[in-house]
C-alpha cells in the first residue's frame, strides 16, 4: 500500500499552531520556559520541541511542545506529534475536545492497570488517540523520507 500524501506543510503547521491553535501553544510555551529555567533541554522531533522528564508515565502534548518520559520509544513521540497536528485542525477547542479527555483517559487506564483491572480496548481505540497515532506516523514518515536529489553532488 502506498504511503498517504501529507497535506500540511511545515510553514502551515507553524502558522496554524501560532494562530488557530494559539491557546494550547501559548500554554506549552509557558511550560517550556519553566522547563528550560529548571535546566531541561528540548530536542527537535518532527516540527515540535520535545522535553524528556522522568520514566514510565507517557507523554503530554502542548502545541509546538511536548513532554515525554525518558524511557518511551519513537512511537510515543510520533503520537504526541500527532496531537500537535490535531491542534492545527481543531485549534481553540483542542484542550477541551482532545487534551483533557486524553489525559483523563490515560490516568484512568493507568490506575485500572495498577489495581489489577484490564482496561477494555486498546489505547488507540478512541478516535482522538487513534487519529493522533496515524497522523504522527504518516507525517514523520514524510519528514524522514529522503528528498529527491538530497546528498547528490552536481
Amino acid at each position: 500500500m502506498a504511503e498517504k500524501k501529507t497535506r500540511l506543510t511545515k510553514t502551515w503547521f507553524y502558522i496554524l499552531n501560532l494562530t488557530w491553535g494559539l491557546p494550547l501553544t501559548l500554554f506549552g510555551a509557558i511550560v517550556a520556559l519553566g522547563l528550560r529555567l529548571t535546566g531541561h533541554r528540548a530536542r527537535p522531533f518532527g516540527w515540535c520541541r520535545a522535553f524528556e522528564i522522568g520514566e514510565d508515565w507517557g507523554g503530554l502534548e502542548l502545541g509546538l511542545f511536548f513532554v515525554r518520559c525518558r524511557n518511551s520509544g519513537r512511537s510515543l513521540s510520533e503520537h504526541e506529534f500527532g496531537h500537535a497536528l490535531q491542534n492545527c485542525i481543531f485549534g481553540p477547542v483542542t484542550p477541551v475536545l482532545i487534551t483533557l479527555p486524553s489525559a483523563v483517559r490515560y490516568w484512568y487506564r493507568r490506575a485500572a492497570e495498577k489495581s489489577g483491572r484490564r482496561p477494555r480496548g486498546g489505547y488507540d481505540d478512541i478516535w482522538f488517540e487513534g487519529q493522533a497515532s496515524r497522523l504522527g506516523r504518516r507525517y514523520m514518515a514524510a519528514i524522514d523520507a529522503p528528498r529527491p536529489g538530497a546528498g547528490e553532488r552536481a
